[in-house]
Parts: structure tokens; sequence; C-alpha cells
């Protein structure tokens, strides 16, 4: 059986009174047009309909005649919080039960990489390239575990005294490393 998607629709003093939500189409039963909201515009706006003679002159529209300031308000308004990076310093690839670096920010963690760095050549990478395709033991590409308390952010890599492995650079076979030859970066984007 097809799947059938039904938006929200009334009479047009409804959608005339209706302050939908940022994003949310209506259907306007009276006028048979679709509304767009804004979270904050009571009615929303009427979208036109290509079988209707518009009230404006879409034909003669200028997309460069509107101002910048309008573009920016908007621009203000919906785009996204520019994120922070954090970068730990580099540690020791070990065979420890955990490795864990803490971060002093009270920012909440959006995406929460680790990498490893060559600092010897080994498994086709030259020294200095990060290495996201890695894993622990039978684990592959392996993500921290991130929680705060009053020292900041903690992100904290579970080793459990396995071995490391790499996906070789030009073969993709899974390489055992030697530890001293890489070491551990952690990056945080707030």
């Amino acid at each position: 059986m097809a799947r059938i998607l039904q938006i929200r629709r009334g009479s047009t003093a409804q959608n005339n009174n209706f302050t939908g939500l940022a994003g949310e189409i209506t259907f306007d039963t009276e006028e048979k047009t679709l509304r767009v909201h804004d979270g904050e515009t009571l009615g929303g706006f009427t979208l036109a309909r290509a079988d209707k003679e518009s009230s404006g002159t879409s034909e003669n529209f200028d997309i460069n005649s509107v101002p910048d300031e309008f573009w920016q308000s908007l621009f203000d308004k919906f785009a996204p919080t520019p994120l922070n990076l954090l970068e730990s310093r580099l540690a020791n690839v070990s065979t420890n039960s955990s490795l864990e670096y803490i971060f002093n920010t009270d920012k909440t963690a959006k995406i929460v990489q680790v990498f490893l760095v060559c600092q010897t050549p080994e498994a086709g990478y030259s020294i200095g390239d990060e290495v996201a395709a890695f894993g622990i033991a039978n684990r592959t590409n392996p993500q921290p575990i991130t929680f705060y308390d009053e020292n900041g952010l903690h992100v904290r890599l579970m080793i459990n005294q396995e071995n490391f492995w790499v996906s070789h650079k030009t073969t993709g076979a899974s390489t055992n490393i030697t530890n001293e030859n890489w070491k551990i970066l952690f990056r945080v984007y707030c």
C-alpha cells in the first residue's frame, strides 16, 4: 500500500489566523493554494499558482534589485551558528584501557572525531598524514565517548589493551601498526 502525506488544511479564514512553525506548509481549501510559514507571520506566505494570474510582474523581476539588507537579515535569522574547532595535543598510542583528553569548554560537542597521525612512514602513509580509517582489535573506526563535568568536556577512547590497525593507504587492507610510529589526535566541533 502506498504511503500518503497529508498536510494541515483549512479555509482561507482559518489559514489567515494561523501562525505555523518555521518551514511548515498548510493548504487553503478555498483558494486551493499552499502557504509556507516562518514561525512568526500570521497567515504565512501564499504561494502563487501557475494557472492563476499573478498580482506581481514576475517576468520583470530582477533578483539583483533585492536590497542587500534583505538577504543579510535572512542570513542573520536562519544561518546556522558557526562551529568552533577544538583540537587536542598529539597523544601517544598505547594499549592502556582508555585514552582521555579534557577540553576546557562548556560548549556542546556537535561532532567528535579521532585520528591517527603518522610520525614515521608506515602502511603507505607519510609523516603528518591524518588517518580516520583505523580500528582497535575487531572494532572499525571506534568513536570516542564524551561527557561533561566541572573540568570541561571529556573525550575518551576505549582501547581495552588491544592493538591498533589502519587501512593501508594504497591497498585498503587492515595493517597492524607500530604504536611508536603514530600519535592520536582528537578533534571536536562545538
